[in-house]
């Protein structure tokens, strides 16, 4: 049975007022109960906000954690995408790293853009020391994948796995796809020039491209 304070909660963390769902999410991580991780995991897959979103992923992290992690790690094969990607970003916040085994090739892969950017921060996070070289070979598969943005969040991945990612980028400097090369040059770039910032690389990768008489366009760092 639900206690008063439950209903309460669960009653303002579906509330119309962002800011009411806010305030019910930071108090549920204020003074954290096992009782709350339900409701606070399946507002996590419907919240509009991400601002909430945030805050009840903060609040997770301050339950218990063998309960929230249970419960969170149910969520990787919701059919929707936003369950799977709060999920992710929820497991890597926590930082147990027992759950390695569930970011899942199929989460890596995700066709839905921020599953996979949430599956890669989250494998950087908790991969082992043993699974870090075939934790690169995954994401440089993912190389040439999405817009800007995206293309930014998988090199800064690759970029935290440092030395184990250069074969397999030097690799992908010859790929057949055009995006893959420009990709893969940039990554290489970021990796030996850790003050480097994307649009920076991205300038640096046209130029080595262009030498080697590679196409150039692709890659605007100014959109």
């Amino acid at each position: 049975m639900q206690d008063d304070r439950q209903v309460r909660l669960i009653r303002a963390l579906s509330a119309p007022q962002s800011s009411t769902r806010l305030r019910a999410a930071l108090a549920a991580g204020t003074e954290p109960d096992d009782s709350f991780v339900d409701e606070l995991v399946r507002r996590c897959a419907v919240d509009p906000d991400f601002f909430v979103r945030d805050m009840l992923t903060w609040a997770l992290t301050r339950c218990p954690r063998d309960v929230a992690v249970t419960r969170v790690v149910g969520e990787l094969t919701s059919s929707t995408p936003q369950a799977r990607s709060q999920a992710l970003h929820t497991l890597s916040k926590i930082g147990d790293r027992s759950v390695w085994a569930m970011i899942t090739p199929d989460l890596l892969h995700d066709s839905d853009d921020e599953v996979a950017r949430s599956a890669w921060r989250a494998a950087v996070m908790l991969v082992p020391d043993d699974q870090i070289s075939g934790l690169a070979g995954e994401l440089v598969a993912e190389l040439g994948r999405g817009d800007h943005d995206l293309q930014r969040s998988l090199s800064r991945a690759l970029v935290s796995l440092g030395e184990s990612a250069i074969p397999l980028l030097a690799s992908a400097r010859s790929h057949r796809d055009e995006s893959v090369r420009r990709h893969a040059a940039v990554t290489e770039h970021l990796i030996e020039n850790p003050d480097s910032d994307f649009a920076d690389a991205v300038d640096h990768a046209r130029r080595v491209l262009s030498l080697t008489n590679a196409p150039t366009v692709g890659v605007d760092a100014d959109r």
